[in-house]
Order: structure tokens, then C-alpha cells, then sequence
């Protein structure tokens, strides 16, 4: 039985892909977030007049 312990302690096939996993969750989390953000209409508002001041010539 310590055997079995000891080896299923050092074992750790399948971490790196449960990692991934946890990434790739957190990733489409993050981007559902970007998305609701971006839809509002005062984000929205705000980066059309960053764009229009950028390619406005204030020269």
C-alpha cells in the first residue's frame, strides 16, 4: 500500500493539460467579459472619439 502511495504521489500525468484547461477557461472568461464591456454604449462613445482624435490633424 506505501508503494502505491509513494507512486501515486509522484505521478502527475494529465497536470499540464488540466493547466491548459484552467487557462483556456480563464481566457474565454476574461474575453465574455471584454465582450459585455465593449458593448456598452459609454465604452463605445469613448472609443470613437479616441479614434476621431487620432486621425483628426491638429496641425
Amino acid at each position: 500500500m506505501r508503494q502505491f502511495l509513494q507512486r501515486l504521489m509522484r505521478e502527475d500525468d494529465g497536470a499540464a493539460t488540466a493547466e491548459y484547461a484552467i487557462a483556456t477557461m480563464a481566457a474565454v472568461g476574461f474575453a465574455g467579459l471584454l465582450v459585455v464591456i465593449m458593448r456598452s454604449d459609454e465604452v463605445r462613445g469613448i472609443l470613437e472619439d479616441l479614434v476621431r482624435r487620432a486621425l483628426t490633424f491638429a496641425g
